[in-house]
């Protein structure tokens, strides 16, 4: 073989080595900071979730249908960013199981873990404020992931809303 190919060969391996040295480099300093990645990203979303966010469940009484009634909700919006296999039973009561283990983020830029049980009268929940590192320690990649996807449906959204309204208002004008 050509002298002058196989130096650009072992040059190209190099670089492929080289390349992968610093992704494993620019990944474990990913790693290390996802904690305060995440919280960067829930302050620069919080503004956000009062538009795009739900009010939680925090109690209700059940029917013996199963529908609920004298529902009541938390005080801020919150959007679901991941779910987890639930805790035997909850922190602030040791008897009540946990039907489903979730994190939220709050319209403040704060995560939470949210934990509801189901009984046969009631659906009852329990709330307690994570910080970035705890939610990711817990929930993992899942949250970042899950935080840029509410942002980008929001931004179409946004976009959306502005073309209908310049359509409108041209509308109007014609």
């Amino acid at each position: 073989m050509d002298p002058i190919i196989e130096e650009g060969y072992a040059r190209l391996l190099e670089v492929i080595e080289d390349l992968r040295a610093k992704n494993e480099e620019s990944a474990e300093t990913i790693r290390e900071n996802s904690g305060a990645l995440l919280g960067k990203m829930a302050a620069d979303a919080a503004p956000v979730i009062k538009q795009i966010g739900l009010e939680m469940l925090r109690r209700a009484k059940r029917e013996a249908s199963g529908d609920l009634y004298d529902q009541e909700f938390y005080e801020k919006k919150m959007i679901l960013l991941g779910k987890t296999d639930p805790l035997p039973y909850r922190p602030d009561n040791l008897g009540m199981p946990v039907d489903a283990q979730l994190c939220v983020l709050d319209e403040d830029g704060i995560f939470h873990e949210l934990m509801y049980t189901n009984t046969e009268i009631r659906t009852d929940s329990y709330l307690s404020s994570l910080t970035p590192e705890e939610a990711f320690e817990i929930y993992g990649y899942d949250l970042v992931f899950m935080l840029y996807r509410a942002l980008y449906e929001y931004a179409e959204k946004e976009q959306e809303l502005m073309a209908a309204l310049a359509r409108t208002i041209e509308y109007i004008q014609s």
